[in-house]
């Protein structure tokens, strides 16, 4: 009887096999992943959408512009009966008027439902000022950095050194005051005085919300206007806060509105539909690196409520 040696294996065919296995292994490891974002997403507006009786939690952080995804969110949080109170955690340098204005608005819309508290952290400054005071009371340390109450547009004249390098610009308008201020060309008279009639009008808008929401008389809200940061003590001092303090005195001030200390708090993430995967990675290169490549401030335009605004990568 014949017996029969079995034939080695291929080498090619080995390795070609371990390829498609570690192709296959990572394939069903990406599609756990994904299957996992899924499933925390889903969770995520249940909790948001329903269960126990809570207060929410808001971060706004960074810098402000008009955000879609956060406005829905928010307007998802005041029509949720669940959700009995909101806190605002804020940690910001301000933004631009929209952002911060629209941010606002939806936040009284809130207020208009249920109380809404503002915990200031390290910088709640200019734009992040004028949300504060969309609630009904705001709480701040006493080393956090308030006010910088106004509004700001800038732009650089770079004629000298184009001059200097050989380069002329020119430019076809329709009329003298578009594009104004530009950094290649020299700002007139009346393109200074239009510009400063865009600032000064925004500017009367956030002092006239300061008198308004803090109960001042406005030639005192004026008068605090003029760009100034603020301490937690002296804005206290100045009426622009409420209390000294945290989310603790935040508690303790919702309890005197009714709203039980046993309710537990609930952060709720800012639902982002079409930007999970890019916010994934710019959270993991964060993460690593600690910082962002491009700094947010560049990427602000037009009318903005910011306070020490830099071009500083971070």
């Amino acid at each position: 009887m014949l017996s029969s040696t079995p034939t080695p294996p291929d080498p090619d065919s080995l390795v070609d096999r371990r390829r498609l296995k570690r192709q296959v292994t990572g394939w069903r490891f990406a599609a756990v992943v994904a299957a996992v974002a899924a499933i925390a997403a889903a969770v995520g507006r249940f909790e948001l959408l329903g269960g126990e009786d809570h207060v929410a939690l808001v971060q706004v952080s960074g810098i402000i512009v008009d955000d879609q995804d956060r406005t829905r969110t928010i307007k998802r949080i005041g029509d949720e009966a669940g959700v009995k109170a909101l806190i605002v955690r804020i940690d910001s340098p301000g933004g631009t008027v929209v952002g911060g204005e629209s941010l606002f608005r939806h936040l009284r819309t809130v207020a208009e439902k249920k109380p809404v508290v503002a915990v200031l952290g390290e910088v709640a400054a200019s734009g992040g000022y004028m949300v504060a005071l969309a609630a009904d009371h705001i709480v701040a340390r006493e080393g956090t950095l308030t006010g910088s109450i106004g509004v700001i547009m800038q732009s650089t004249d770079i004629t000298g050194l184009l001059a200097k390098l050989g380069i002329e610009a020119e430019a076809i308008k329709s009329g003298p005051l578009k594009a104004v201020p530009s950094p290649l060309e020299r700002l007139s008279d009346e393109g200074r005085a239009a510009t400063r009639r865009l600032v000064d009008d925004m500017h009367q808008m956030f002092t006239a919300m300061v008198a308004e929401r803090r109960g001042l008389p406005l030639p005192r809200a004026t008068e605090l206007a003029d760009g100034r940061v603020f301490t937690g003590r002296q804005a206290r001092a100045a009426g622009l806060v409420d209390t000294i303090g945290g989310e603790e005195e935040a508690r303790q001030w919702l309890t005197e509105r009714g709203i039980s200390r046993r309710l537990p708090s609930r952060k709720i993430q800012i639902e982002r539909d079409d930007d999970f995967w890019p916010s994934l990675v710019r959270s993991a290169i964060q993460g690593v690196t600690g910082k962002t490549y491009l700094s947010e401030r560049l990427t602000l335009d037009g009318l903005v409520a910011l306070w020490h605004p830099d071009l500083w990568v971070r």
